[in-house]
């Protein structure tokens, strides 16, 4: 008894801190208890739903909204529409459409089409009316929810699973799975402290409402599924998730019901299939890892590309949970399925089984699935700050395995990706809601590449050990709620000590470019003098390396204005001095060393190539004596 109590006293602390140590931002809360029946001859699927809705804002709703993602896949949707006219965009003589999408919406037969319609909608007992609006369903509440209250919401709805285009869908011809389950529920609208929002699915992204979902999948006892949350009933199911210590009690009918549970998430996926071949794996002292895909007759090479996946999440989440945090779920599932990869609580889909892109969905269980963004006003936060990760994960992997390093930056294919955004004049500022943007190209390269060098180019601003400090403390700080570009800053500065919301100006609201140079060396007192120019319009702070005759480095120091602070040396080894602050109004700036000027072989601006400098021509001066 005294254990038990000191546990339980124990675990009211620890609560208390995180709670503490969460900032007072409120934030809604939904609890989802549903029930499906799956018909896999017709494609369709019945469904009842129970959503307890916590208010915790300030507000009086009068209205809420729902997603009914689906109906996005009828021909002359949004969805459909915005592809093809994308289509009509020529990039480098090729259509800018999604190539998963392009104009197949509009050739779907009634019975390939997808569809969430609602039968039946009741709030706490009462019937509310409603209006379907595309892929967003609008009810005006009979009786308003009150600030600080809860209400229950239920529904009865009918839905049909469409051919996979995007994300979603049944019987895609390049996996040969069966059903991918995403978006495949009438999801609550997020309301947060800008109001609500009724995103349409157009293409991307997505935010919802943290909560815990209940889930009850009836499908025929064939089936393997795999998802999000924790299998309640592996004895009644067997298909691997059995205890094999205990007998299975598998009922005699020809189908099965899945119940899972999946506590503090705002999403929930699942898939499911015939052919799911499935393994497990355990971290030491960490979650389960569960891999389903699907299997192919005497094709050895796809077993073993699948096997790869499942010893490589074990052996990569110690580095993961070291650098951005730890992972608090019990499990994680790899799922064969969809059109690409694509991230869910506790799962990801993944049409392949391309290691790349199995880290990369799994680290947005930390930048999506726990920092929740909004990701169509911040897509860049969730797959920039995912792709930074998903590169230094895949070195880390290839160390352990025996490659040899590089030299190059691993962030070195988003830089290039951003320079050819910037050369290709179709940049745009990432401040563009994800719908939005004027191309998919200029999309992808903001998001991916400029969300990447936007973190790896912070290491370069506050110091790389301060930057990895900050992502630890965004995780501590803001995990299981709903931080925005502001609240990241903030975050920032408070452990580096620096002011850098113009770096959140320059380089999050602007397309404004960085462009240093040398400019010339000339002696003057004893002393070499050094000056450097400013062509670019957005401003850093600069580290310039000298080196001379004799193989010495100096490392020069200017802190940019704005900053009202200095990174901490990076390098111990390297004399570094450290110079008043470059003012953004001054065009030059002049630094100097004690060494003659025939002394000196090479000037280089940024040795670290971490910043983001469009011309690099004018950084190095070598000079050969």
């Amino acid at each position: 008894m005294r254990t038990k109590s000191f546990s339980v006293l124990l675990l009211i602390v620890l609560i208390s801190t995180v709670t503490r140590a969460q900032p007072e931002r409120w934030q809604q809360r939904v609890k989802y208890k549903m029930n499906i029946d799956m018909d896999v001859v017709t494609n369709r699927f019945t469904g009842k739903q129970q959503l307890e809705y916590t208010n915790n804002s300030p507000d009086t709703l009068s209205k809420v909204y729902y997603h009914l993602y689906w109906n996005a896949f009828q021909p002359n949707s949004m969805m459909d529409v915005r592809s093809q006219e994308l289509g009509k965009v020529l990039i480098s003589n090729r259509p800018d459409w999604d190539g998963r999408v392009r104009d197949r919406i509009k050739n779907l037969k009634p019975d390939e089409i997808g569809y969430q319609k609602i039968l039946s909608l009741t709030m706490n007992g009462v019937a509310q009316p409603f209006k379907v609006r595309e892929t967003i369903l609008e009810v005006k509440l009979t009786k308003p929810i009150l600030p600080h209250s809860k209400v229950v919401f239920k529904m009865e709805f009918e839905s049909q699973v469409p051919l996979q285009v995007r994300r979603s869908g049944r019987d895609n011809p390049n996996t040969g799975v069966r059903y991918s389950m995403s978006q495949w529920y009438p999801k609550l609208c997020e309301y947060d402290y800008e109001g609500w929002h009724p995103t349409p699915y157009v293409a991307r992204e997505f935010y919802g409402v943290w909560g815990d979902f209940d889930v009850s999948i009836t499908i025929d006892k064939n089936y393997t599924i795999g998802g999000s949350g924790y299998l309640q009933n592996p004895q009644a199911i067997g298909h691997g998730y059995e205890n094999k210590n205990s007998p299975l009690n598998i009922p005699a009918t020809p189908k099965l019901t899945w119940r899972f549970v999946a506590p503090e998430v705002h999403d929930f996926m699942w898939a499911a299939d015939p052919e799911f071949r499935h393994i497990v794996r355990q971290v030491p002292d960490g979650p389960t890892i569960h891999v389903l895909y699907n299997y192919k007759e005497n094709d050895v090479a796809n077993d073993e590309a699948w096997t790869r996946v499942a010893d490589a999440a074990v052996q990569v989440l110690p580095y993961m949970e070291k650098n951005f945090g730890k992972y608090p779920y019990k499990q994680y599932s790899f799922i064969h399925g969809g059109d690409g990869g694509m991230e869910y609580p506790m799962a990801t889909l993944l049409s392949s089984s391309s290691l790349g892109t199995a880290f990369h969905e799994w680290m947005h269980t930390w930048y999506q699935m726990l920092m929740g963004t909004n990701e169509s006003l911040y897509a860049w936060m969730d797959e920039g700050f995912t792709s930074y990760g998903e590169s230094l994960v895949s070195e880390y992997y290839a160390r352990l395995n025996g490659a040899k390093p590089s030299g190059e930056n691993p962030h070195a294919d988003a830089y290039k990706g951003y320079f050819m955004l910037v050369s290709s004049g179709r940049e745009e500022p990432m401040t563009t809601h994800a719908d939005h943007f004027e191309s998919n190209f200029g999309y992808s390269i903001a998001a991916y590449s400029k969300g990447e060098i936007f973190l790896e180019q912070l290491g370069y601003i506050v110091g790389a050990k301060v930057r990895d400090q900050i992502l630890l403390d965004y995780y501590k700080t803001w995990r299981f709620r709903h931080p925005n570009v502001n609240d990241f800053m903030q975050v920032a500065e408070k452990r580096s000590g620096m002011k850098l919301d113009w770096y959140r100006e320059y380089w999050v609201n602007t397309t404004k470019t960085i462009d240093y140079g040398i400019d010339s060396l000339y002696e003057k007192d004893g002393a070499t003098l050094i000056r450097l120019k400013r062509s670019g319009k957005m401003p850093m702070p600069l580290d310039v390396q000298i080196t001379f005759k004799d193989g010495t480095k100096e490392l020069h120091y200017i802190p940019m204005y704005l900053m009202f602070g200095e990174k901490p040396a990076e390098d111990d080894m390297m004399k570094r001095k450290v110079y008043d602050a470059w003012k953004w109004t001054h065009p030059t700036y002049d630094i100097s060393t004690n060494r003659k000027l025939q002394e000196i072989t090479k000037v280089e601006i940024d040795p670290s190539f971490r910043m983001a400098d469009i011309n690099k021509k004018d950084n190095i001066l070598q000079l050969n004596w």
